[in-house]
């Protein structure tokens, strides 16, 4: 380990994989679009499915339209033998937490967890809207854009940003995807577009989109056997925010920073930040809780969710692109972002390190 542990198990994530994200995959189920993934992560490993001690998965009925639809995509996973399975309805990076504190209990040693999302059947805005409280909000119908778009304005008031820096947020990390063969959206031609809702134009919104994601973690000596450099847990915390937006100062992330503090991110610098920033006003605040604003930091060298958000995978595809990036070798410390709810409600946190070399 390359600190010291604050907690019983050592646990690092020792593969990553995810499908190529496209704006439609209609001639795919779910599980014929979660199987390829399943099998890359394990071909890294040399685990056969059997050999794994636990695994989680994070996707929405919601998306999928029918209910225990999770269950279903347990065929690409085989469930017989019988497994030691769960699954959250959450982005897949609460899946991993799940999944982290199985191994910490020491019931298992290896876990699986694996993500997916289909947006591209329904109207993800108006679908999202369900996350609101149903006696207030959701009856209102204020879809997920322009809630994101009330979050943009707050900070634009507040003088922390302009529409100009939100293009060049947006422009940034599609230049950046330009090298991420899995990115929706690649290279900084794309256009910023119109309004979406004021200030929001298409090119600070994510794109619509249908992927997959799944990580393999493993504890001690068992990492080192699987991964070459594995990419140790050194800290992990989620935290929740009031549910109505009402309720809270849109221009700050108190949970994201709490989170932080509670995973010592701050306890020493970071060279990588994953930011699941689905708008680009997002990546603003996130910026300011997690104290990012100084040089030599590769923020969403990936893309980030503004190239590719395939809801429900994207929270734990930031986990896995940090991790990867420290199988690399680019990255000794990296620290990863998901988020779930409407302008930030829900923020995880985890730091990533790497082995010296």
């Amino acid at each position: 380990m390359p600190t010291t542990s604050r907690y019983a198990r050592d646990v690092a994530v020792v593969a990553f994989a995810q499908s190529d994200h496209r704006r439609r995959s209609d001639e795919l189920s779910e599980v014929e679009m979660v199987m390829p993934v399943l099998h890359q992560v394990l071909d890294q490993t040399g685990l056969k499915a059997g050999e794994i001690g636990f695994t989680c998965s994070g996707s929405s009925d919601y998306l999928a339209g029918r209910a225990f639809s999770f269950t279903m995509t347990l065929d690409g996973v085989g469930a017989w033998p019988p497994i030691s399975e769960s699954h959250v309805e959450m982005d897949g990076a609460w899946a991993l937490y799940e999944a982290w504190v199985k191994i910490q209990t020491g019931e298992a040693d290896t876990a699986l967890v694996y993500a997916y999302g289909k947006s591209s059947p329904g109207s993800v805005r108006d679908v999202l809207t369900r996350q609101l409280d149903p006696y207030y909000l959701a009856p209102l119908w204020p879809d997920s854009v322009a809630l994101a778009a009330l979050q943009a304005q707050a900070l634009i008031d507040a003088g922390e940003t302009d529409e100009a820096g939100l293009a060049a947020i947006g422009a940034r990390s599609r230049a950046a995807a330009g090298a991420n063969p899995h990115a929706q959206l690649r290279g900084g031609g794309v256009a910023q577009g119109d309004y979406q809702v004021r200030p929001l134009r298409t090119g600070d919104c994510p794109p619509i989109g249908d992927g997959a994601a799944a990580v393999i973690l493993a504890a001690g000596d068992t990492a080192r056997r699987l991964c070459a450099r594995p990419a140790w847990v050194t800290g992990i915390d989620h935290r929740i925010e009031a549910h109505g937006p009402g309720l809270r100062d849109l221009t700050d992330s108190p949970s994201t920073r709490i989170a932080a503090e509670h995973a010592g991110v701050f306890e020493a610098p970071v060279d990588t930040a994953e930011l699941h920033a689905p708008f680009s006003s997002q990546e603003v605040v996130l910026r300011k809780a997690l104290r990012l604003g100084g040089d030599g930091i590769a923020v969403n060298p990936s893309g980030g969710a503004l190239a590719a958000n395939p809801i429900m995978a994207a929270g734990l595809i930031r986990i896995g692109e940090a991790a990867a990036r420290i199988h690399r070798g680019e990255s000794d410390r990296a620290v990863a972002h998901a988020t779930s709810g409407p302008c930030l409600q829900q923020n995880l946190v985890a730091v990533l390190e790497g082995e010296p070399a």
